[in-house]
């Protein structure tokens, strides 16, 4: 890591509470990054925000350090009380409202004040019963939080402030008309310290910023490039075909000590990480309908060094904040220019540098143009040699398809019974089949005619 990312302005010297201070000496932080300098000035005076910086640049520091010394600052004997909320802060995804309520509770360490998180997927009452205390912050997903607000569980009333965290995020997952439910339950704008950040101040995202700020001042940190500088980028032509042994092919070579394969679907993240670890390769894999707590556990023991290599789709592009990536691989080319930025926005973070390699196959090479549009530059094509090309084994596939809602190897299947036997099936009316496995002769004194004479249903509703 290197220090040019930083500005010459120093924390110690902007008037920020000692307690801050301390847990931001305990961090490492000394100097602020460009946004947070940018920013700090407006806001430590109490002035609304709306701030625009590239990924990895520091800008949930930037918005803390001014909650928590607003929050410090202002601080009364109701707002302590339980159920009112000090600063609502409202992030798109649960992946970035972890993070943010992380680094919340570390620089608020010698404070004094409470941080409570809230995102939908898991411990909905562990989750709920943190409201029973004091909640100085308040960091979540709008779902969630909208879900404890209707159930009078907090009030936002004596709120202090206000964080939007990637506000054009907010409008791609189409939470507007949630935050703007929230925003329209708190103080008005000029009662409270407001900001907004996000990687584009687009119009929509400057209107929602007028219409619920007091005159912000607005904040570009123009980077000479809109994808990070200290990343090295190359695109790589594969037929489809080509694409998993070229992958097993450059993790083998470069022997990266953690990197990120991102793909646009979930069958492609399923079929990568079967073949990964088919061929010895350690991997964890995340999508948008593992488990919160699944999800979680994977990361954490991504971070530790488990896993050398995370597969995720854009779920895990924003709002991650994982140490030393050395390497960003997009197995496909995300649709979306900006998302493009996102990703690769995952290594090269604080002024390290980081490696982007890009497969422009025959589904997605189409998307390069409008990306490098977008990023200004071309992109340098590698060509793809033999030996980045090995034999690789075939992994015995992992059953995921599920069939009818179930497991195709579920119990449930052909009645509940392992091997398929029909040992005590009902039939539809209910009733209990009669094993005729064992023999097949008649039983000539119970004889019944095949089609009996329909009888007409007492209930007219029963014959459908």
């Amino acid at each position: 890591m290197n220090d040019n990312h930083l500005s010459d302005v120093r924390y110690a010297d902007l008037p920020i509470d000692p307690t801050i201070l301390q847990s931001l000496d305990e961090i490492g932080f000394e100097f602020c990054t460009p946004v947070q300098a940018e920013t700090l000035k407006y806001s430590l005076e109490g002035k609304d925000v709306t701030g625009q910086a590239q990924t990895g640049t520091g800008k949930t520091a930037a918005f803390l350090v001014a909650v928590l010394q607003r929050l410090l600052s202002t601080q009364t004997d109701e707002g302590t009380k339980p159920g009112n909320i000090g600063c609502l802060i409202l992030a798109p995804t649960r992946e970035l409202a972890i993070q943010i309520a992380d680094d919340a509770k570390k620089m608020s360490k010698h404070t004094g004040l409470k941080t409570a998180l809230v995102y939908g997927g898991t411990a909905y009452e562990k989750q709920k019963r943190q409201f029973e205390q004091p909640v100085d912050i308040l960091v979540g997903t709008p779902g969630r939080i909208i879900d404890y607000f209707k159930q009078k569980c907090f009030t936002l009333r004596h709120a202090q402030g206000l964080v939007l965290d990637e506000a054009d995020r907010m409008f791609d997952l189409g939470f507007i008309n949630d935050i703007r439910f929230l925003l329209r339950r708190l103080p008005t704008p000029s009662k409270r310290l407001n900001m907004l950040f996000s990687a584009t101040l687009s119009q929509r995202v400057l209107e929602l910023a007028y219409d619920h700020m007091d005159n912000p001042e607005k904040v570009e940190i123009k980077a000479e490039s809109v994808s990070a500088k200290n990343v090295s980028q190359k695109v790589y032509y594969p037929a489809n075909s080509e694409k998993i042994p070229l992958l097993i092919g450059i993790l083998q070579k470069e022997q990266p000590f953690r990197s990120i394969v991102f793909v646009n679907t979930k069958r492609n993240a399923e079929k990568i990480d079967d073949f990964l670890r088919g061929n010895k390769i350690s991997a964890a894999m995340i999508s948008g309908d593992v488990k919160q707590n699944k999800r979680q556990r994977l990361l954490e023991e991504f971070e530790k060094g488990k896993h050398s290599v995370l597969i995720a789709t854009d779920v895990a592009a924003r709002g991650l904040h994982i140490s030393d990536v050395s390497h960003v691989i997009n197995f496909d080319l995300p649709q979306h220019q900006e998302d493009y930025v996102h990703r690769i926005g995952r290594t090269a973070r604080a002024g390290a540098s980081g490696d982007s390699i890009s497969f422009a196959c025959e589904d997605t090479a189409f998307y390069l143009p409008e990306i490098e549009e977008y990023i200004g530059m071309s992109i340098p094509v590698e060509g793809i040699s033999s030996e980045l090309l090995p034999e690789i084994k075939r992994p015995v596939r992992v059953q995921r398809d599920r069939v009818n809602g179930h497991d195709k190897n579920d119990k449930r299947k052909n009645g509940g019974n392992r091997g398929g036997q029909a040992k005590g099936k009902r039939s539809s009316n209910g009733n209990k089949r009669r094993n005729t496995s064992k023999s097949n002769k008649p039983n000539n004194n119970h004889q019944r005619r095949r089609n009996p004479t329909p009888q007409k249903p007492s209930n007219p509703e029963s014959a459908e």
